[in-house]
């Protein structure tokens, strides 16, 4: 058995039932050079030597320069046509219109161009769809409605495959700032700006909706520029990129690392009414992180579009009233509580009926009657962790079932879901790489999920085990420094397609462990030389892990985890985020 294939330190099935997987024996090999070439700590290295990096490039991926990553807007086919278009509506005060997608993506797409108005004097109407009433994108009736009273529509996050209602908007223009996978024609707009339409070449697929926005608004200024004007500082709207590159679960790397890493400096100096607000309710004691945006933040922006006031979240991102987002901020928190009351009852009965069809198929599914559309997405997120295979969860209403799904990295799961639409299995669908949307009639619900797990064995999804954890490396405690992780940090921002490192604790001893909340769990533990470090384990006592590590009766464990800073009182500390343990005896 090689070294790859090898379990981690013996252990074949942790506590939580999985199998732990260590670094390649190439990598560990590619983290010795590095180390010695450059000087860095093993465990920096070893997390560079994973995402790819070389080590003569090591101190340069370490400090991004947003100057050198950001890519030319005119790479992109129509930015130079939306950008001039946008401005034309500017120069002659045309009344524009905004186009938001319900979710964080296209509230902080919306945001970016109110922000950017309002600093040249100027307004715009915003227009977010209700999920539930009429469903993602442009709609006929709205995009009419808009078109009367408009001579601009500029839809974010969404339209690409809006032929008709866009057909709609007949006494208006419209421009189209998207990232979903575009089909085989456009519809019909001055302007459809997506990296992911199929005739880009896909070096910029990986932006979101508000790297898009981004991007246009840098060539308006430069636009500006050769007129001799002056536009809004782009840099100061790094924040709301940020957030919405997080929460879209785009993959932060090339310039996306870049604008999130610059972006959390501008979310630190709270200058944003909206996002201080919501970082207040959220009790957002640290500085910001991509932990924060995607587990903090992102959620109560969303709450609005799941089951609330669909334009909420984009209202808040967009106001410069501290005391209006403040109320905003605070509805949003109580709507996120309920969401999670209504997703935990939805994710139990899903998980219920995923475990009786196999958690071991290439796909994961489940759908129910009057499972609330605003968190089946959530819920397939959860699966999908839950197994390491793309997941889908669809609620009916009668016999249209709308649904939501998320995928593993390396599985295109939007362009599966497009396929099925064009093989009449769907109703409608589309998305992107990590997420999709469906609409499908119950009568074909299973031959749908059926040919959808044959598209996806074909991508190789199933192949890995749905238990597998993957592993960094093992720490000892007395190494593990608030200096240490701030190296590691640099190596981020970490999310989608850059993990943050997991590493091991081996053979260690737990001196404290108290249940916290309804089901978290909070230890401390020692290697018996010294160091003691404390650790938090969210969720803990809906596994395993919760009994066994507060009832430990002096055993020793592996705990794995991720490190982080614990920021309370305006003391900092050694955290592990714990995510899995085994007994010291499986060390091999």
């Amino acid at each position: 058995m090689s070294a790859e294939t090898r379990a981690f330190l013996g252990v074949e099935a942790s506590l939580n039932g999985r199998r732990w997987i260590g670094p390649g024996i190439e990598v560990e090999r590619q983290a010795e050079f590095m180390r010695q070439q450059t000087g860095l700590p093993m465990a920096v290295c070893q997390t560079l030597a994973r995402r790819g990096v070389p080590a003569h490039e090591a101190q340069a991926f370490l400090e991004p320069q947003l100057r050198d990553l950001l890519p030319d807007p005119q790479k992109l086919k129509d930015m130079e046509a939306a950008a001039a278009r946008f401005l034309l509506a500017v120069k002659q005060r045309q009344r524009i219109a905004i186009f938001a997608d319900y979710d964080v993506d296209g509230g902080t797409s919306a945001a970016l161009l109110v922000d950017w108005l309002r600093q040249m004097g100027r307004q715009a109407t915003l227009y977010v769809p209700d999920r539930i009433d009429e469903g993602y994108g442009p709609n006929e009736a709205a995009m009419a409605s808009l078109a009367a009273d408009h001579d601009l529509i500029v839809c974010v996050d969404c339209g690409t495959l809006s032929h008709e209602p866009i057909a709609a908007a007949k006494a208006a223009d419209v421009v189209v700032l998207d990232h979903h996978l575009g089909g085989e024609t456009l519809p019909d707009a001055v302007a459809v700006v997506n990296p992911n339409r199929q005739d880009e070449d896909g070096a910029l697929a990986h932006l979101c909706a508000a790297g898009v926005v981004f991007l246009m608004l840098v060539e308006a200024n430069r636009q500006m520029r050769a007129e001799g004007a002056k536009g809004p500082d782009l840099m100061a709207m790094l924040d709301l990129v940020a957030l919405g590159t997080v929460a879209d679960v785009a993959p932060l790397i090339g310039v996306n690392r870049a604008l999130v890493r610059q972006g959390l400096k501008v979310m630190a100096r709270r200058d944003r009414p909206g996002i201080v607000a919501l970082s207040d309710v959220s009790r957002m004691e640290q500085a910001p992180n991509s932990y924060a945006l995607g587990f903090m933040l992102g959620p109560r922006v969303n709450a609005g579009g799941r089951i609330g006031k669909a334009d909420l979240g984009a209202r808040l991102l967009s106001t410069d009233n501290a005391a209006e987002a403040r109320a905003m901020a605070e509805r949003l928190d109580e709507l996120n509580t309920e969401r999670r009351d209504i997703e935990n009852a939805v994710r139990a009965a899903a998980l219920e009926q995923a475990e009786d069809r196999g958690l071991d198929l290439p796909l994961v599914w489940a759908a129910g009657e009057g499972w609330h559309p605003g968190v089946v997405g959530i819920v397939a997120s959860r699966l999908k962790e839950a197994t390491n295979r793309p997941a889908i969860v669809i609620g009916f209403d009668g016999d249209i079932g709308k649904g939501s799904g998320r995928s593993v990295s390396g599985v295109d799961l939007g362009a599966s879901i497009q396929r099925l639409a064009s093989e009449g299995l769907l109703v409608k669908g589309g998305g992107h790489k990590m997420a999709a949307g469906l609409t499908v009639e119950r009568d074909k619900l299973e031959p749908a999920m059926k040919r959808l797990c044959e598209l996806l064995a074909k991508q190789g999804a199933g192949d890995a085990g749905p238990a597998d954890l993957k592993l960094d490396g093992v720490l000892m405690p007395g190494a593990a420094t608030i200096e240490l992780i701030e190296q590691i940090e640099k190596a981020g921002p970490f999310g989608a397609s850059a993990a943050a490192p997991r590493y091991v604790f081996p053979d260690v001893e737990i001196r404290f462990a108290k249940r916290v909340g309804e089901s978290h769990l909070k230890i401390s533990f020692t290697d018996g030389l010294g160091a003691r470090i404390d650790a938090i384990c969210f969720g803990a006592f809906d596994t395993p892990l919760g009994e066994r590590l507060s009832n430990h009766g002096g055993a020793r464990f592996h705990l794995a985890g991720r490190l982080e800073i614990n920021s309370w009182g305006g003391r900092q500390q050694v955290q592990l985020r714990l995510e899995d343990a085994s007994p010291a005896e499986a060390l091999g």
